[in-house]
């Protein structure tokens, strides 16, 4: 039994991957008692090195750190959704006018670090660190977002639009009601892993004395003591780490909500064209 891409593995094939999928688990659980065997030399599992978390004010500042993290975040992702959008469309505009220029600017954003567009905002502007941190990301996501957004749009298949333009829509009605609803759908994994990558990315506001989580995790290091370094950057890991699970679980349930809105869409439709052409 075979399949169009590939053929179904046989009884030695499937025994080869078993036993390369064990000896690879054997093999990440024996690093993983490693690094806990090294851990507990230099005394990291010692209660006395957890106990404070028990204090409020080390849950206030990693509070005050994430609230910083998010409020940057949320408003980049919010400016910087648009303006890719509309960047996009000016990338694939019919007149090369607006299209070249448009292009140069998008591959000179992408390539900037965006660390050196948050301190060419603050030091040439003279802004506060906030606003230097939220330009720098939502000039380099504007940036991508546009890139990501023109590459679903490449990928529909020409005829979407040729049919927006039979029925008498403009090429800009063609783009927004036909094919950016597509593209973006079809985008959706890549757009959630650049909000990802944006949210991450606020922890570079700790070169521009913004107080971010990162920043407010080496205040705390720096107030406690190195022996409490290890316990505030795993809990500080931990909260990215279940942020970004939240974003990437939000955007899933988007993405099905708005496929059943599709299908729901499609299948009153069905009865309605079939009504229309009965005599």
């Amino acid at each position: 039994m075979s399949s169009v891409l590939y053929d179904v593995p046989g009884p030695k094939a499937r025994r080869i991957s078993l036993i390369a999928s064990i000896a690879g688990a054997v093999l990440i659980l024996g690093l993983v008692a490693w690094i806990v065997m090294i851990l507990a030399q230099q005394g990291i599992f010692e209660g006395r090195r957890w106990q404070i978390f028990t204090r409020a004010d080390v849950w206030r500042l990693l509070g005050n750190g994430l609230g910083a993290t998010l409020s940057a975040a949320a408003l980049a992702a919010v400016i910087a959704f648009p303006l890719g959008l509309a960047l996009c469309l000016l990338r694939i505009a019919d007149s090369p006018i607006i299209r070249i220029p448009v292009r140069v600017v998008l591959e000179f954003l992408r390539g900037m670090p965006v660390v050196l567009m948050m301190l060419f905002v603050l030091l040439g502007f003279g802004t506060s660190p906030f606003i230097a941190v939220v330009t720098g990301l939502v000039l380099y996501n504007a940036a991508v977002f546009a890139e990501i957004i023109r590459a679903g749009i490449s990928s529909l298949p020409k005829g979407q639009r040729e049919a927006g333009l039979a029925i008498g829509l403009t090429s800009y009605r063609s783009r927004m009601l036909i094919e950016l609803p597509q593209a973006i759908r079809r985008m959706m994994p890549s757009l959630v892993a650049q909000m990802v990558v944006l949210l991450k990315d606020t922890s570079l506001g700790y070169i521009v004395a913004y107080g971010e989580l990162l920043r407010a995790v080496q205040v705390m290091a720096d107030f406690l003591g190195n022996a409490f370094l290890f316990p505030v950057f795993f809990v500080a890991a931990a909260i990215y780490i279940a942020i970004n699970i939240l974003v990437s679980r939000l955007a899933v349930w988007i993405e099905r909500r708005g496929s059943k809105k599709a299908a729901g869409g499609t299948a009153k439709a069905e009865p309605a064209a079939v009504e229309a052409g009965a005599p």
